[in-house]
């Protein structure tokens, strides 16, 4: 409840004389009609009409409490707000190459991608975000959407294997840009993941980069691998690994990641265990926050006019106890 005028409030005090002055004059007395004794009158019945005598008054109080809060112009506030959501359209490009199960991350280099990924995914409500995976090939594994649940579980069905071994880098990032080339969020962005060197792919990954740039897509890259040697799982001729580990060097094109990430106006990351991939992915999205924007008015209703009648009905009431259920005798 909001009060236009709420100085009016305190003409309420003058209930305090008012109901004062009543008390006392009750308490006072004074007949209307002189009589020898009161006597017999005290010992006679008490009807309804006795224990009513002071309802006029009552009433007469209760309606001038109503004006003056119909005066003060009681109003009901009403709140409407406007949100407007600028969302960000965003591309998560991962290396899905054989090189991805070595186990330098735990349990291996995919999966420890894929959970981080997802929780980036959870927490990015209301933008769209695609998956596209690259080895020897790219593929889009998922286009730009907001359903987060179906992202997630096509984002848990990829694996390694699923297509032709190698590293197309440039592949992947144009699988990206291709899908974010119609987008019309104010904001683009590829988050494009590796361990390792461009081998295959016809596009050169630095070509991909000049046409992300001139769509002004901004990429973000992920080297992920420890520094040194990793233990990778061995395979069959058939690709089935054999339960062995074998030790090899890790080889992360660092320079080639740097200057995709510079020409775009994004940034390079080095992740070498799952908890700094993690951290990436927490300040990648401090980075790129989507922009909301509420405005809010407020709308007001008059509420005066049941105040108003409520006390004029409070006045009709007591005028008609006083002068035809209660009439005193002068």
């Amino acid at each position: 409840m909001h009060f236009a005028s709420p100085y009016w409030l305190g003409l309420l005090l003058l209930l305090i004389p008012m109901v004062g002055y009543y008390v006392w004059r009750t308490l006072k007395g004074g007949a209307a009609i002189r009589i020898s004794s009161v006597d017999g009158v005290a010992q006679a019945p008490r009807s309804v009409r006795y224990y009513l005598r002071h309802l006029p008054f009552v009433c007469r109080a209760a309606a001038f409490a109503l004006l003056v809060v119909a005066l003060a112009r009681p109003q009901d506030e009403e709140e409407l707000s406007h949100t407007n959501t600028e969302g960000i359209d965003i591309m998560m490009a991962l290396d899905v190459s054989g090189s991805m199960l070595a186990r330098d991350f735990t349990p291996d280099r995919i999966t420890a991608a894929k959970e981080v990924a997802g929780s980036f995914i959870a927490d990015r409500y209301g933008d769209r975000i695609g998956i596209v995976a690259f080895a020897g090939e790219a593929f889009t594994q998922s286009p730009l959407t907001t359903d987060q649940s179906t992202l997630q579980t096509l984002l848990s069905r990829i694996r390694s294997g699923l297509i032709e071994d190698g590293t197309a880098i440039g592949n992947g990032l144009a699988t990206a840009i291709n899908r974010l080339r119609e987008s019309e969020a104010k904001s683009k962005v590829i988050i494009l993941l590796t361990d390792g060197v461009n081998n295959r792919g016809e596009i050169a990954p630095l070509t991909a980069a000049e046409i992300a740039k001139a769509q002004g897509i901004k990429v973000y890259t992920i080297g992920v691998g420890t520094i040194g040697m990793a233990p990778y799982p061995t395979v069959d001729i058939y690709g089935n690994p054999t339960g062995e580990t074998m030790m090899a060097k890790v080889e992360i094109d660092e320079e080639t990641l740097r200057e995709i990430a510079a020409k775009t106006g994004g940034e390079y990351f080095r992740a070498t265990d799952k908890t700094k991939l993690k951290a990436i992915y927490d300040k990648i999205n401090r980075m790129e926050k989507s922009k909301v924007e509420v405005t809010q008015h407020m709308i007001y209703h008059e509420r005066f006019l049941e105040w108003l009648l409520s006390g004029l009905a409070l006045l009709v009431v007591e005028f008609l106890l006083s002068t035809l259920v209660l009439k005193r005798i002068p």
